[in-house]
């Protein structure tokens, strides 16, 4: 039995679970994601290379990926801080911050943070998709891969004695390489030790999830304590979305407030409305996966803080839940989404 058998892991040490309260599953506080820039179409150069500036928010919203600073969320440690406060203000108690290895994770940031703001934050280890992977990490083993994800839950990553609480995002691309899929099966074995929640970053295809699911379990991973994240950019037909719920991973609908229209990374994706993806919940809902549901937004950029006009970390709090009790769910639902979920989740078995 692991030694944190029944408790949750954050940046400050391990807790009890039934004081994390309201808890996003999938954001960013510190971070980079110059590995996913996409070039501006022409005629857009100058203001991809401009600050950001009022008068350029809308088309930052519609092409997040094709200005460089925006890219920096490594740089607003006091944006995000003020944040924080304001999530805590509006009824949060924890985030689960996705950072890996890759996208310049910052333990002593989240600490920071957390300390200065009073939200439990749970850290992330492992690695994320294949263009971020070093030469070393390509040349590892299964066991070497396991051995580092397993010290960073049980001892500190980066050099720091602050220890991971989650395994994950851990990235997949579509097709899945073959550096992502040792990863994969290195989670699977580090979770088999320890007993510790993970999260996934499927590729962007609808057949993505599933086959994860199968690596996953053929390498003796818990689907039960593992999250699939991104479903709001992946699955979009019922029928396929209810044969992958059958699979019993959690079900993450995790980009509140991304609404564009066109998704850069796959042009064929129409990302849905925050509207719709209320609807998919109460679909869900109606067949009965109540207990395997979690939402966040997955902030990664800065346009999507307040400081430049976003919709920050509080928008699920302030205008969702609102949305989502008009629209026929339950308090007791959504406090199963927020709180519940969430908390089964991050405890270590």
């Amino acid at each position: 039995m692991s030694p944190l058998s029944g408790k949750v892991q954050t940046v400050l040490g391990p807790m009890d679970p039934n004081q994390l309260g309201r808890t996003l599953t999938h954001e960013h506080l510190s971070m980079t994601f110059e590995s996913c820039y996409v070039a501006p179409l022409p005629g857009d150069e100058d203001v991809a290379t401009a600050p950001i500036e009022m008068k350029n928010l809308h088309w930052l919203h519609q092409n997040p990926y094709s200005s460089q600073e925006n890219l920096l969320l490594c740089q607003e440690t006091e944006a995000v801080r003020e944040e924080l406060l304001s999530f805590r203000r509006a009824g949060g108690g924890a985030i689960v911050e996705n950072t890996t290895t890759g996208i310049s994770r910052n333990l002593g940031i989240l600490q920071q943070l957390s300390k200065d703001t009073g939200v439990h934050i749970v850290a992330g280890a492992g690695f994320y998709v294949d263009q971020t992977h070093s030469d070393q990490t390509r040349k590892m083993s299964v066991e070497q891969l396991t051995d580092v994800i397993k010290n960073e839950v049980l001892h500190g990553a980066d050099g720091t004695d602050i220890r991971c609480g989650v395994i994950g995002e851990i990235g997949m691309s579509w097709p899945m390489t073959e550096s992502e899929k040792k990863v994969l099966r290195a989670t699977a074995s580090a979770q088999v030790e320890l007993g510790c929640p993970v999260i996934i970053h499927p590729g962007r295809n609808p057949a993505a999830p599933a086959e994860i699911v199968r690596i996953l379990q053929e390498a003796g991973g818990d689907i039960d304590k593992t999250v699939m994240s991104h479903l709001d950019r992946t699955i979009f037909d019922r029928r396929e979305l209810l044969e992958f719920a059958k699979l019993g991973s959690y079900l993450e609908y995790d980009l509140f407030g991304t609404e564009v229209l066109n998704y850069p990374f796959n042009l064929e994706i129409d990302m849905p409305s925050d509207s719709q993806r209320v609807e998919t919940l109460a679909f869900l809902l109606q067949e009965g996966y109540e207990d395997r549901i979690l939402v966040a937004h997955d902030i990664h950029t800065k346009n999507r803080l307040t400081k430049y006009g976003g919709h920050g970390y509080s928008h699920i709090l302030r205008n969702i839940v609102p949305k989502m009790l008009s629209r026929g769910m339950s308090q007791g639902q959504v406090d199963r989404i927020l709180i519940e979920n969430s908390r089964r989740w991050l405890t270590f078995k």
